[in-house]
This record gives C-alpha cells, structure tokens and sequence, in this order.
C-alpha cells in the first residue's frame, strides 16, 4: 500500500494466539474488519485517508489471509476472539468498521461488549436472514461478482487461495444460518450504516433493516458503489467515515 502522508505504518504478525494486523498512522484508534475471503488488503484504498487523523488496525480474521494459522473461522467465536486481540494489543476501546461478513462482527462485538466499540460502521454488512433464500442469494452472488471491478476479482482470488481450506465452507454455511436481527436493538455506540447503490449481492433492503433495527442509527448509501463500497468509491467512502468518526 502507498503511504504518501509518511505517518508511521508497521505490519504486526502477531504470537501464535493474536490475529495478523497491520498498524498505521497515530490518533484514536479505528479496527477494520474485512469480509469473506477478505483480507486487511480490502482497505488498501482507504487506510491513508484514514490514518491521517486515526491509528487504524485493519486486522485478519482468523482463518483468512495472515490470520489462516490459527484455524478455521467459526462467526460464533469470532467475537472473542477479536476482543483477546484487542487484550493482547492493549485497545481497551476503539471505533469499529466491518464490511460485509465484518459487519456482523462488529455488530456483534457492539451489542455484546459495548464498553469496547466507540463508534460503529456497518458497510454492506452480510445480515442475509433479511433476505432469505438461496436461489436469490446465488444469483446476487453473481452479479455482484461480475460487475466487480477487474482489480477487486484478483484480490478476490488471491486472498480465497490465502484462506484455511475450511474458513470459507465454515463461515458461508454460518453466514446463512446465523439470525443476528434481535442483538441490533442492543447496540447503543452511535451506528454509521454505509451501502453500496448498486450493491446486488445485500440489497439496500437490508441495509434499511438494519439501520430501523438499531436505536438513532444512520443509514448513507454511496452512488455508483456495490457491494464493495470502500473499493467502488473509496472517496465517498472515506469522507464519509471521516465525518462520522470526526
């Protein structure tokens, strides 16, 4: 990643029981939290807007990308996951942003350890019970991947192949079966909710749910962005979150 502003930037491979995180910049701090198949590299087009007024952690989740030693993603045991990284890493507490499958991370991890979570943003989070079945969930699932953009697909492919075996069936499968909905009502840090327009794989019906599900949460949608709104338009994106963290 470029890093023009020359604040300080240092990847942390973590002991064998933390999570692979890269640090940059200095000032609050901010944990990003990738989606499936994600890596920290998701938030390549915005981590120097950021880490100009923040210190942002954009971590891997464990069994994906530097994270894969540790084993396989379980969503139920992710929280704690990422709060014993948060320990270990001495952030007592921290604004958090979570994208797609991050999103019901974070989400969690505000609704069930609101003392940790500051601030909270949603992008395109991936609550799919709002939108049961499979069949329209497959055919998103295509859209979305064919109107990604040619960069985002390799990054895509390469952080899939860079997963524990296991973590993508594991965490698609916890995805689909996993009811989040009344934990929403238990968030109380202020909630930014940012979706994608053209987003086809979490329709913005969802995104309307989850901000009516969460008290005083707003809800922004990025025009010409899908489901990937930090890499569709990462300037949007970026003043948006700015704004919001303040």
């Amino acid at each position: 990643m470029a890093n023009p502003s020359g604040s300080p930037r240092a990847t942390t491979v973590a002991d064998p029981a933390m999570l692979f995180h890269e640090v940059s910049g200095e000032g609050p701090p901010v944990v990003l939290l990738h989606g499936l198949a994600g890596s920290g590299r998701w938030w390549a087009k915005n981590i120097d807007a950021l880490m100009a007024r923040f210190r942002i952690y954009a971590v891997d989740l464990a069994g994906f990308g530097g994270s894969r030693r540790l084993g396989r993603f379980r969503l139920d045991e992710a929280v704690a996951s990422l709060i014993a990284w948060m320990d270990s890493a001495k952030i007592v507490r921290a604004s958090v942003v979570g994208h797609s499958m991050g999103g019901l991370v974070a989400a969690r991890l505000a609704a069930e350890a609101p003392d940790r979570v500051d601030r909270l943003i949603l992008v395109d989070a991936a609550f799919l019970t709002f939108e049961p079945g499979k069949t329209k969930l497959a055919l998103g699932l295509l859209r979305s991947f064919w109107s990604m953009q040619r960069d985002i697909i390799l990054l895509l492919t390469r952080d899939s192949l860079r997963a524990h075996p296991l973590s993508l069936g594991f965490a698609t499968l916890d995805l689909l079966a996993t009811d989040w909905r009344p934990m929403l009502s238990r968030i109380r840090a202020p909630t930014l909710i940012i979706w994608g327009e053209h987003d086809t794989l979490t329709p913005e019906s969802i995104g309307r749910q989850i901000a009516a599900s969460i008290p005083d949460a707003r809800l922004v949608f990025i025009p010409g962005a899908g489901h990937n709104a930090m890499l569709d338009r990462p300037d949007a994106f970026n003043a948006e979150v700015i704004a919001f963290l303040g």
